[in-house]
């Protein structure tokens, strides 16, 4: 991936997290299985984490 293909990654899994956040706010106050949303923030904050370290050594 190039410089601009990361930056669009990052951007995507960004609004990704924000909105399983949301998701997982609201699944908690009905008292839901927030479990897979969790692996799921879980593994965006990961690849995010890899994308930017990427994105750092270009």
């Amino acid at each position: 991936m190039d410089k601009k293909e990361l930056e669009y990654k990052i951007r995507e899994l960004k609004l990704d997290y924000v909105r399983l956040q949301n998701d997982l706010e609201k699944l908690d106050s009905v008292n839901g299985n927030i479990v897979p949303l969790e692996r799921q923030i879980a593994e965006i904050e990961e690849e995010i984490t890899t994308l930017s370290k990427q994105l750092r050594e270009m």
